[in-house]
């Protein structure tokens, strides 16, 4: 579910990878940084970062997966025990070394915890919590953390994200068109403001349920050719999604969320067809074209939506 990033070369790699920090040029400065130690850059970055959720959350999570994010997060904890954003970038490092299995999940949900009860009007020790259920825990524990989550923020785009992801998963065998991810998503839009991001997330479970189908071997691997996206559900989930988008009075470009909205839109749209909207969605995100959420081993994603953008809007 990653939306549009710069290109980062990674050390080992056969060539370029997708940068998790997206287009948050600080947090990328301070993410190389924290691995080199530099612990007091992330408290300056998180103390920035104040009570905007979406943003404090998204920074914790591509903070905490470093591989030594945890000892640094020690470091700082050491140095200060009461800080709520130590115990908070602690947590999500445990999480993602427990999910890598190199700590107990007990042990992550232990820090998780602890952040929780430093900082009770933080959702992201619980969005930790929620990542780490997806992978170890039940539906139950996922269910719970959902809620703890949007019990301090209604409209939390990651933990959304991740729970269309989740449900997704339940029954692979075939499509049901009225599987409880299209019922969760639909709920949740109709829940949130009008000028949510949340309204794109029928089109994230749209997404999320096709991954699955294709991976089990339900749906064609190629999205274009799976008939997924030119279902009922599918035009009238796009449509809605699209109008949507049309008219957001919102202005602000630069929060990565916005940008994972688009990216799946822009997908959605190309794949049914629909080039000139998915050009004009792909122009709003800006050059860089992400893979996900699909995959192809003898495509290039990027390439044809450019070669789209250009055919439907014409050069630059």
């Amino acid at each position: 579910m990653t939306p549009p990033p710069p290109w980062r070369r990674m050390r080992h790699a056969d060539g370029p990878a997708l940068d998790p920090a997206l287009d948050d040029t600080p947090l990328a400065t301070v993410r190389d940084a924290l691995a080199r130690g530099r612990w007091a850059e992330v408290r300056a970055l998180l103390a920035e970062t104040g009570e905007d959720w979406d943003r404090r959350g998204h920074r914790l999570v591509v903070l905490g997966e470093g591989n030594a994010s945890a000892v640094w997060a020690r470091e700082w904890q050491l140095a200060e025990p009461d800080s709520p954003d130590a115990a908070a970038l602690l947590a999500c490092a445990t999480v993602f070394q427990a999910v890598r299995g190199k700590e107990t999940p007990d042990t992550a949900r232990r820090h998780c915890l602890t952040a929780a009860t430093l900082a009770p009007a933080d959702p992201s020790p619980w969005l930790g919590l929620l990542i780490l259920a997806r992978r170890t825990g039940t539906d139950d524990e996922r269910a719970r953390a959902f809620d703890q989550v949007r019990a301090r923020h209604r409209e939390h785009h990651h933990a959304h994200h991740l729970m269309a992801a989740c449900l997704a998963e339940h029954h692979e065998a075939h499509d049901d068109p009225l599987h409880e991810v299209y019922d969760f998503a639909a709920w949740a839009a109709e829940q949130a403001p009008a000028d949510s991001p949340l309204a794109v997330l029928p089109v994230v479970a749209h997404a999320e349920r096709y991954r699955v189908l294709a991976r089990a071997g339900a749906a064609a691997g190629d999205p274009a050719a799976s008939g997924h996206w030119t279902t009922r559900r599918a035009r009238q989930v796009m449509k809605a999604a699209f109008d949507w988008w049309l008219e957001w009075g919102g202005e602000d470009h630069h929060h990565p969320r916005h940008k994972v909205d688009l990216n799946y839109l822009a997908h959605a749209k190309y794949h049914a067809g629909r080039l000139a909207e998915a050009a004009t969605l792909i122009t709003r995100i800006g050059p860089h074209v992400t893979h996900a959420p699909w995959s192809y081993p003898d495509r290039d994603p990027a390439a044809e939506f450019r070669a789209a953008a250009d055919a439907a809007l014409g050069p630059g």
